[in-house]
């Protein structure tokens, strides 16, 4: 009896029509999901990106101010008397 019903039912147009629709819908549905969550995905690299040339900034400016800095005393005393820092 069911399996009559069922047979009935995707023997007939408007079944075929609406399970075609119906596969069409969700891989549509699959389709946006996974583009939203490559765009989550970009976005926290993004984010990470971000941070990271931060970071890498803020150790160039530590390098450069490191480079500048007097090697011993009497070039301190010297670039005090000159009014340096």
């Amino acid at each position: 009896m069911i399996g009559e019903l069922v047979a009935s039912l995707v023997g007939s147009a408007w079944a075929r029509a609406a399970l075609r629709y119906g596969v069409t819908v969700f891989a549509i549905l699959l389709f946006l999901l996974t583009l939203r969550r490559s765009g989550e995905r970009a976005g926290r690299l993004a984010e990470r990106l971000e941070a990271r040339e931060k970071a890498d900034e803020v150790q160039r400016r530590m390098l450069e101010a490191a480079a500048r800095r007097p090697r011993d005393r009497g070039q301190l005393v010297d670039r005090l008397r000159e009014g340096g820092f």
